[in-house]
């Protein structure tokens, strides 16, 4: 490999904002990384532009060349330090929608008192977004919610992660085709890269659709331990353990919490790139 499209999530991913700790020397690696000539780096998130834009400087996170954003419903590139959507991507995912708007959607889910509807800022013309207690019947409200949008005529996937500082739920209704893993092929086929020079990394529920997919892929070593065991299991039921990387805190001087677990991921699955790097 002579070139890498690094595909990262970031709260939990490479921003140290969970509970277990990040080696001093985590994020200036990650840095290096991320400098290199053969790196094209991604940001992957559930954060809108916005929120990107806020994180980069409050972590003094290194400049990506493009952003997956909103759980993957938007994307887009940075031409000349300028953020730039690129709207084939909005074309592509709206046919899942079939024309039905938010209002449709919510009316649909308005059965479900668990549901509450996040924030506006937290919403696009592609994502729907609620809040759902952890204490709930997560599953039985899933299929449920999937048979309503079913009978709407909507295909949408249902996204669940946890918000682990606010300890909440969050559940994504996003069309079929727009979730991370989606975005980050698209991306990938854009510029032109090979399965083989792509990474991501992530933390969550909401990393699953890439972390179980074909994508080669890293886990951080800060996940919760649901994540690393249906990661696993997903995984093997795909046929792509091969593909997943759990990264350890014993397996590197830096650890494997957060930006360190990236690293120890891309020196597992790129050793020429990782050689690059002066640590």
């Amino acid at each position: 490999m002579n070139r890498l499209l690094l595909c990262t999530d970031m709260d939990r991913t490479i921003i140290p904002n969970g509970r277990q700790p990040e080696h001093p020397d985590a994020a200036k690696c990650f840095h290096q990384l991320c400098e290199l000539p053969e790196v094209t780096l991604v940001y992957v998130t559930g954060r809108h532009l916005q929120l990107v834009k806020q994180a980069i400087s409050d972590y003094s996170l290194p400049e990506p060349d493009y952003a997956i954003t909103d759980v993957g419903t938007k994307i887009y590139g940075r031409n000349q330090g300028q953020w730039e959507e690129m709207l084939a991507w909005q074309t592509l995912i709206a046919a899942d929608w079939r024309g039905k708007k938010h209002g449709q959607l919510q009316h649909a889910l308005a059965g479900f008192p668990e549901l509450r509807l996040q924030e506006k800022s937290k919403q696009n013309d592609f994502k729907l977004s609620y809040y759902l207690p952890l204490n709930v019947d997560r599953d039985n409200i899933l299929q449920r919610a999937e048979r309503q949008l079913q009978q709407l005529d909507v295909d949408a996937s249902l996204v669940w992660s946890i918000d682990e500082p606010e300890q909440v739920g969050l559940l994504d209704v996003l069309p079929r085709n727009a979730t991370k893993v989606h975005g980050i092929e698209f991306l990938q086929q854009q510029l032109g890269y090979a399965m083989h020079e792509v990474i991501f990394a992530g933390d969550s529920g909401n990393d699953l659709p890439v972390l179980v997919s074909s994508i080669p892929s890293i886990l951080v070593a800060n996940a919760d331990p649901e994540t690393k065991q249906l990661a696993l299991k997903l995984a093997q039921e795909n046929g792509c353990e091969a593909s997943l990387y759990l990264a350890r805190q014993e397996h590197s001087p830096l650890g494997g919490n957060y930006a360190a677990g990236v690293v120890q991921g891309v020196e597992f699955f790129a050793p020429e790139i990782g050689a690059l790097l002066k640590l």
